[in-house]
This record gives structure tokens, C-alpha cells and sequence, in this order.
């Protein structure tokens, strides 16, 4: 059996359990790591080289800016203020929701700016005598396109531009994902207020609604000192804009690390919260799945996933179609199963395809982390979606209804503008 049929063996085993999740995630992710050092597909010092890598130091610094920014009441007071100031109509209010939680999860956690806001948007219902389920699934929707919006809003946008460096690619620049994340916030700002609020759920909502206590409790830890709150901000600002400058003497996983160093060193959180607010799970499938991408590489596997895609759309399809069904299959896959996963699943895919057709892959890496984004159909999509399914007193239909059409705007503006931005054959 060649090496790269063994690869795809593993790959199948991996996607399986990725979906189902009979195994935590990060632990398929590792264990598909090992399987192929251990049959021999990469060589054993490669099988945990993915802890090595600097987006595992990025992610980590990220993290633990983004557990500040909750710690400190940051995130809570910054939601506060914008949200009342935009009003307790039902319209204004779902605008305010949705544009804070995308500002803010454009630089932090998704799921943390998430549970910030909950129990504030929930305040706010109750006063207003709005049903909190007007407003939950708009605010999870809003925090999940914020994400697209920057290289460190959501683990997608990192793993594409990982990938691309790992094939001696130009990877992603920081505020590049704007140009395609800030049409799909508006378009999916406007939708929910003037199509999405339609298919939500009308009944009201008892006021002593059940919020998730620890959320809750990470919302407002640390808002009685106004000081941290600014130290938070100025570190957060102060990282953004070395990301943004891109200096290659103080590359981004220094900037990330120095600014968390820099808030535990001004006590904004404690170095036991620093560790707690990294998502582990997101480093080992990180690290797990670079030393796969390799497999996929050195195999030979994704040049054959490549080269039957590319027979079976027609023998020389467009690049177009290719970016169309690569955003399909992220999407599709996402809805189940890790927006991470499914990133790094198929993003060395998605490179050896374009570039079997000679074209540039940043169109088809931006489209399959875009598509990744968009796992607004089901309530397991997300940790977002998941984190107000119980407040919301959602039902999983619920999701069906409100989240596909947001899918599908998200389908026709990516199709449309991802070519305009990243031509398939730059001259």
C-alpha cells in the first residue's frame, strides 16, 4: 500500500472522529499525528513538531489578551455602553448587539465575547420587555462574523495563513481578512435585522432566565478596577497596531506573547487565569494537524485528493468552481464539526488543488476559512451558538431557519468578492 493511500486512510479516520467526536478533538488530532510517524509516512521527530510552531505561541498570546480583556470587565463595560446608547428598540438593539460583538471578537475570542455580553444583552431584554431570544442568536451570529475580520478573530484565519507560509506561500496579512470580513458583518447585520428576525422565535421569555454562571461570573470579574481596564486596552491596542505594521524583527507571535506577558505582569489577570484562558483544545488540533498537512504533502495524498477533484469537475475546471465547492464542503463540514478542523482539513487540500490548475491559492485557502466561519445552521457549529442555545430556549430548528439564509448571503459575497481581492492569476 502507497504512503499516500495510508495518509488518506488516516485522513478518513481523522474526519470521522472529527465529526462524530466519539474522541475529543484534540486527541484525534494527535493521535492521527502519531499513527503516521508511527507507520512511518513522516519521520517521528516531525510528529510533534506542530507544538513548535510559532501560530501555536500566536494563539496562545491571543488567548490570554482575550480572557483579559473579560477579566477586567473590559469586554462587558465596552458592550454596556454601545449597546444602550443604540436604544431598546428591537431593530437598534440587535444592530448594537451585533456590531460590538463583531468589533470585539474581531481581537479576541468569539465564544468569551459571547458570554460577556449575554447577561447584559439579557438585562437589557428584560428592561425593554423584549424576548431575550430576539436577541441571543444575533449576538452569537454577530461574534462569529467579527471573527473573519482579522488574522487573530477566529483559529481559520490563522491555519490559512499558516498553511500558505508552510508551502513557502505569502501568507495572509493581518487586516487582509477585512476586505472580505467587514462586507459579510454588514450583509449579515442587515439581514438578521431585516430577514433573520422573522424566522427567530416569538415567544417571551421568562426574566429569570438561566445564565450560565461562570460566564457570568467571567464577565464581570475585575470590573471594579478601572485602571486594569485600561492597561487591557492600551496592551490590546498596542499589539493590534505591531500586528498590523507586520515588522519582521517582532513577528506576530512576539507581539501576542509580549502583550500577555505584560498584563500578567500588571496583575490584570493572574498567571492561573492567563493558563485557564488558553483554549487547549485549539493548540493540540493546531499542532496535531501540521504535522497531517505535512503527510498530506510529502505523500504525495493531496496532490491525488487533487487530482481527482480536478478530474471528477471536468478535468480543467475553473478556479472558480474549485473555490465554490471547497466553500460548500468547509461549510457543510463546519455546521458539524470544528471550524478549526475543518480548516486545517482542508486547507492542504485546497493548495494542492490550485495549484494542479496553476492558480494563486489564496483565493480557494480565503474561501475554505470564510466558509469555515459561517457555521450559523446548527447549534453545535460554533461554541458561540452552543453558549446561548439555553438562555435562548432555542431549538435546533431554530438555527436551521435563521442561520441558513445567513449561510447563504455569506455563499454569494465570498463567491462574488474573494476573486476581486485574490485573483486566481495575478499578473
Amino acid at each position: 500500500m502507497s504512503a499516500a493511500v495510508i495518509t488518506l486512510i488516516v485522513l478518513a479516520v481523522v474526519a470521522l472522529l472529527f465529526v462524530t467526536e466519539i474522541v475529543p478533538l484534540a486527541i484525534t488530532a494527535m493521535g492521527g499525528a502519531l499513527a503516521l510517524g508511527v507507520l512511518g509516512i513522516i519521520p517521528m521527530k516531525e510528529v510533534f513538531s506542530g507544538l513548535s510552531n510559532s501560530t501555536v505561541v500566536l494563539f496562545a498570546g491571543m488567548f490570554v489578551i482575550g480572557a483579559s480583556m473579560f477579566h477586567t470587565g473590559l469586554a462587558q463595560k465596552l458592550g454596556e455602553s454601545v449597546v444602550r446608547m443604540v436604544g431598546t428598540s428591537e431593530n437598534g438593539l440587535m444592530a448594537g448587539t451585533m456590531v460590538v460583538a463583531a468589533v470585539i471578537s474581531s481581537v479576541s475570542s468569539n465564544t468569551g465575547t459571547t458570554a460577556a455580553l449575554m447577561p447584559v444583552i439579557v438585562g437589557i431584554c428584560s428592561v425593554a420587555k423584549i424576548p431575550a431570544s430576539r436577541q441571543l442568536m444575533p449576538l452569537a451570529f454577530g461574534a462569529g462574523l467579527g471573527g473573519i475580520i482579522t488574522l487573530v478573530g477566529t483559529p481559520p484565519n490563522i491555519i490559512a495563513a499558516g498553511a500558505l507560509k508552510t508551502a513557502g506561500l505569502e501568507p495572509f496579512g493581518f487586516f487582509e481578512f477585512a476586505w472580505i470580513g467587514i462586507p459579510l458583518t454588514i450583509a449579515g447585520i442587515l439581514y438578521m435585522m431585516f430577514i433573520g428576525k422573522h424566522l427567530l422565535p416569538k415567544e417571551v421569555l421568562s426574566v429569570d432566565i438561566e445564565i450560565d454562571e461562570e460566564a457570568a461570573a467571567e464577565a464581570k470579574a475585575g470590573s471594579s478596577d478601572p485602571k486594569k481596564m485600561w492597561i487591557t486596552a492600551a496592551t490590546l491596542i498596542g499589539v493590534v497596531i505591531a500586528m498590523a505594521l507586520d515588522l519582521p524583527q517582532f513577528p506576530l507571535e512576539m507581539a501576542a506573547v509580549t502583550g500577555a506577558i505584560v498584563l500578567v505582569l500588571t496583575k490584570c489577570l493572574t498567571e492561573k487565569q492567563a493558563y485557564t484562558g488558553i483554549d487547549w483544545v485549539t493548540i493540540f488540533l493546531f499542532a496535531g494537524m501540521m504535522p497531517i498537512a505535512l503527510a498530506m504533502d510529502q505523500s504525495g495524498a493531496g496532490k491525488l485528493i487533487a487530482d481527482q477533484v480536478v478530474g471528477i469537475l471536468g478535468g480543467s475546471p475553473s478556479p472558480l468552481m474549485v473555490t465554490v465547492v471547497l466553500f460548500a464542503l468547509s461549510c457543510g463540514l463546519t455546521q458539524f464539526m470544528s471550524n478549526t478542523a475543518s480548516t486545517a482539513l482542508l486547507a492542504p487540500i485546497g493548495i494542492s488543488i490550485a495549484q494542479s490548475l496553476g492558480a494563486s491559492p489564496q483565493a480557494v485557502l480565503m474561501a475554505i476559512a470564510v466558509a469555515a466561519s459561517c457555521a450559523f445552521a446548527t447549534p453545535v457549529g460554533t461554541p458561540p451558538n452552543t453558549l446561548v442555545l439555553g438562555p435562548g430556549n432555542y431549538k435546533f430548528m431554530d438555527y436551521v431557519k435563521a442561520g441558513t439564509g445567513l449561510v447563504l448571503v455569506c455563499f454569494v459575497i465570498s463567491v462574488i468578492i474573494i476573486p476581486m481581492v485574490w485573483p486566481f492569476f495575478p499578473k
